[in-house]
């Protein structure tokens, strides 16, 4: 069986199919996911109080330099296979290069409920992808185009995104004040993370269904490039987690991430870049397909070719 999260998701995704008129109020799904994210700060920041050292330097860079190349690979695929606009060649590449917080929590979930290890900065891989990929993915159209955006102005849209802001603020609150300090609100964030997460895979099942009905057959190429993609970009994950000597949970929830994609910070930040972008487009490929796939199948899938490659 499947972690009861997951259960969730589905019920979203059929209520949705059916044309049920179930759906989370907007007020409730932004207290939702700001709740999520800065659970998932916290729980980082936590897990790091006390155990931060110059050792986390080679693994802190190796994320950057993932979230940095993964773009760069995919914008020549989706420009020349995939067939899109540099626009949205650029916007997508962003998004999967950049990391999503609810596979992210979905994935955590999964480590914690088969006991797997988990190294305290753990959290820290989902904020390390995000921003480096989002200015990579501007910069990829800037330099295809000859726009002449500045660099600040990249930075800004990408560091004061709501996802940076809540998971960065997060961890630098539950790294200062720890179990101790903590323990006061401990019991809403920490005590209730499976129903938060519960609840908010409810609202993404509904978000998914309105990009699968009707299905846009049209855009097969990017569907096919939505489904495979995330197995490749996991054993790149994987052999990096590997490589760096992390703890099994580690290894999966860093090859989870490098198979997501963005539909939270990522959108908000290249919509505001690159005006010519279809931003739709890239939530259908990363909400609509490769979420599901990874919620659904990928994580197990990815648990069971950890232990494979553990084993070698």
């Amino acid at each position: 069986m499947p972690d009861i999260v997951v259960m969730f998701f589905l019920l979203g995704v059929i209520a949705g199919v059916a044309k049920s008129d179930l759906k989370v109020p907007k007020a409730a799904y932004d207290t939702l996911s700001i709740l999520l994210m800065l659970t998932l700060g916290l729980k980082g920041g936590l897990a790091l109080h006390g155990n931060v050292h110059w050792q986390l330097l080679p693994e802190v860079i190796t994320v950057v330099l993932l979230g940095i190349a993964i773009p760069l690979a995919l914008y020549p695929l989706l420009r020349a296979w995939v067939q899109l606009s540099s626009a949205n060649s650029a916007s997508i590449a962003a998004h999967y290069g950049s990391a999503s917080a609810g596979t992210f929590a979905v994935a955590l979930a999964f480590a914690e409920a088969n006991n797997l290890s988990i190294a305290p900065q753990t959290t820290l891989y989902l904020v390390l992808l995000e921003l480096p990929a989002i200015v990579v993915g501007i910069l990829l159209y800037k330099k295809a185009t000859g726009t002449g955006t500045s660099m600040k102005g990249i930075w800004h849209e990408a560091i004061t995104s709501r996802g940076v802001v809540l998971l960065t603020g997060g961890v630098i609150i539950g790294y200062l004040y720890g179990p101790d300090g903590s323990k006061d609100i401990a019991p809403l964030f920490l005590g209730a993370f499976k129903a938060l997460l519960a609840l908010f895979l409810l609202e993404m099942g509904v978000c998914a269904s309105r990009h699968l009905a009707p299905f846009p057959w049209q855009h097969w190429k990017l569907v096919s490039f939505a489904l495979i993609a995330p197995f490749g970009l996991a054993l790149v994950g994987m052999t990096a987690g590997i490589a760096l000597g992390l703890p099994q949970g580690s290894v999966l929830i860093l090859a989870a991430l490098t198979a997501s994609a963005s539909y939270i910070a990522a959108p908000a930040a290249i919509q505001a870049a690159i005006k010519e972008a279809d931003v739709g487009l890239a939530i259908f490929a990363a909400l609509g397909v490769t979420f599901p796939l990874n919620v659904l199948l990928g994580i197990p899938v990815y648990h069971w070719m950890v232990g494979v490659m553990g084993g070698m």
